[in-house]
């Protein structure tokens, strides 16, 4: 076996939680310093199961709860004491949510450009859209026939908006 095997068995061959095999034997006899520090962690266990804990003074449990009440009693200082506060946690949230649904609505424009040229007529943006439309249509034709396309441009419209 290696040095490195043997120490990591080491504290529990000192207490007596791992028995020792063959091998193990054979290289603390053989090593001097596995056999030194095996040593030194049974000393070491010895004295520590001689030694017994102080008793604490009688009014140890006394001062204890009396500690606790002051300090369950004393307000919360620090950063985090403002989110107990019911109107900051909710402009918090509120203000989570909206910027949330603004970074979403932007990745889905810079995603698909197109979206904004496809809203409805009636708006402000898709009237525009159909003028500039109709714009090109019209410098495309000749000027006689341009007052027929604006006159069923107009019929249809009428259409439209009375069905």
């Amino acid at each position: 076996m290696k040095c490195t095997e043997i120490r990591e068995l080491l504290p529990d061959l000192a207490a007596g939680v791992t028995v020792a095999g063959p091998e193990i034997n054979d290289h603390l006899r053989s090593c001097a310093d596995c056999g030194e520090t095996l040593a030194e962690f049974r000393q070491t266990m010895a004295l520590l199961d001689e030694w017994t804990a102080p008793e604490p003074s009688p009014y140890f449990d006394t001062r204890l709860k009396a500690r606790l009440r002051e300090e369950a009693a004393r307000q919360p200082v620090g950063w985090f004491a403002w989110f107990r506060r019911p109107a900051l946690a909710i402009s918090l949230g509120l203000a989570l949510i909206v910027g949330t649904t603004l970074v979403l609505q932007h990745d889905a424009v810079r995603r698909n450009p197109n979206q904004l040229a496809t809203l409805t007529p009636g708006t402000a943006v898709g009237d525009l859209q159909a003028l500039d439309k109709n714009h090109d249509l019209l410098q495309d034709s000749d000027p006689d026939s341009a007052a027929s396309l604006l006159d069923d441009l107009q019929v249809q419209q009428d259409v439209n908006a009375n069905p």
